[in-house]
């Protein structure tokens, strides 16, 4: 028999109602409640999924005491809301970025160790599963030597965001990509943002970040672009990996010199020429529900979760720089 968790939900807007739905699927899951501060939200979503509906999150965690809460509230709110949670006794995944400030992210990660209650950080993106593959095929070393990560994030503008801007809502996505796929901390940045439609934050940027070993990244986000796009590539010495995250869907793009190279040749590549495109066979799957399973299954184990509070801390140390760095145009150094 699988074993199960009470589970809940604190915040069921955009986000937070697809935690509720993926919570109300999972075998290992017992949703026991949700809580917004929209009481008439909080029902609607709650008679759908058939479990309870709270407007103040303190009674829900009071009332049906989870073991196991997704927090997706407004950014501002973090900090207050998962100290809450944590010092119910129940273990959190909170919606990236992590807090609103490194010092608000650094007293969560503290506090979680203190209870010793799992802290996780909902970067969806890595659980889609063409990136997984291309983390496998990265690790196997099929690429070689890698290059350049180059990441595009771009769309209309969302509705449903007020209280930041494009860097702190989509950058975070991003910067943990680049880590997870590099498995390194940049040296330093640097950034363009512009502010063209939002009336109070930034709405594009160009970022750079330069990573140790001579490893390259660009960041392209906007909230202008009419349509939706979800990319990254890695260029290595074997030739370039694609990724589109809409499709989940993975490219190879072969250096016909490197082809059948070994390592010890590698060193000596002297040119690059078009080879030949893969597109690899991948079980699609839905990230969200692969991230919750990881959530659930490091509770259940008492394993590491997949996503830390010091990995979602990294992410939001790059994302609050590159907002820096467009601000005073200037390079931040690590």
């Amino acid at each position: 028999m699988t074993k199960t968790l009470k589970t809940a939900v604190i915040g069921v807007g955009s986000m937070g109602k697809n935690h509720a739905r993926v919570y109300s699927e999972l075998a290992e899951s017992n949703l026991v409640g949700i809580s917004d501060a929209n009481l008439d939200t909080a029902q609607s979503i709650a008679k759908i999924f058939g479990t309870n509906a709270y407007s103040d999150y303190h009674e829900l965690l009071e009332k049906e005491k989870p073991q196991a809460v997704s927090v997706a509230v407004p950014t501002a709110l973090h900090e207050q809301v998962v100290t809450d949670v944590l010092h119910s006794g129940a273990h959190v995944l909170v919606e990236k970025p992590i807090a609103a400030t490194i010092e608000e992210g650094q007293r969560l990660i503290k506090l979680a160790k203190e209870l010793n209650r799992k802290l996780m950080v909902g970067h969806i993106v890595r659980f889609n599963p063409a990136i997984q593959e291309l983390k496998k095929r990265l690790s196997a070393g099929d690429l070689g030597r890698i290059y350049q990560v180059f990441c595009r994030r771009a769309g209309p503008f969302p509705a449903r965001i007020r209280d930041v801007g494009v860097v702190i809502d989509l950058a975070p996505h991003d910067a943990d990509i680049v880590r997870f796929l590099t498995e390194m901390d940049p040296i330093r940045l640097y950034a363009e943002t512009e502010q063209r439609i939002h009336t109070d934050h930034e709405d594009l940027l160009l970022g750079m970040l330069r990573f140790p070993d001579g490893v390259t990244a660009a960041l392209e986000i906007n909230w202008l672009t009419p349509t939706k796009i979800r990319e990254v590539l890695v260029l290595g010495e074997r030739g370039l990996f694609r990724v589109d995250d809409l499709t989940q869907d993975l490219y190879f793009y072969e250096n016909a010199q490197a082809s059948g190279l070994t390592w010890d040749s590698l060193k000596n590549l002297r040119g690059v020429s078009e080879g030949s495109m893969s597109r690899f066979a991948i079980q699609r799957f839905e990230p969200l529900k692969a991230e919750l399973q990881g959530f659930l299954k490091a509770v259940l184990e008492d394993t590491p979760v997949p996503v830390s509070g010091e990995d979602g801390l990294a992410a939001l140390r790059i994302a609050l720089a590159l907002v820096e760095a467009g601000t005073n145009h200037q390079v931040i150094n690590f």
